[in-house]
């Protein structure tokens, strides 16, 4: 069940961090020339908040699927209750991922985690736009 919620996780990232390249090439193939740096900002916008969305719903779906596989139950009262159809060797790991539902929502968690992660479509853009230029120069010398 961990595995699962590991591999899924680690497929959202991957997601992430390849997407703003995969719009780049994309653009490219279709040769947009007009409006590029608008285009991909959007399409960049919109893929990626859909990625960071996914991904927080992912976290929370997956930490109440484990919760629940090992039988912590949710309508409990108190302490007793909730942990009574807990194994003792699992019991860090329920309490762990109790604490960790506590807090914000995931939907608060995925608009935070898009505001920090924003930045990174522009330095892509910019890496991007600074090695075409650098090798345009290198053919000119040529």
């Amino acid at each position: 069940m961990e595995t699962l919620d590991t591999a899924i996780s680690f497929l959202l990232i991957v997601g992430l961090i390849v997407s703003p390249m995969a719009i780049l090439i994309g653009l490219k193939r279709f040769e947009v020339n007009k409006y590029k740096f608008l285009t991909y900002l959007t399409l960049g916008v919109v893929v990626t908040s859909i990625l960071t969305m996914l991904f927080a719903w992912w976290s929370n779906t997956a930490n109440e699927m484990l919760l629940s596989h090992y039988g912590y139950n949710f309508d409990a009262m108190n302490e007793a209750e909730k942990f009574a159809n807990v194994s003792p060797n699992n019991l860090e790991r329920v309490k762990s991922l109790e604490t960790s539902r506590m807090g914000i929502g995931w939907p608060i968690r995925a608009i935070l985690s898009f505001v920090f992660y924003s930045p990174y479509l522009l330095v892509i853009y910019l890496i991007a736009f600074l090695v075409q230029k650098r090798s345009r120069i290198q053919s000119v010398k040529l």
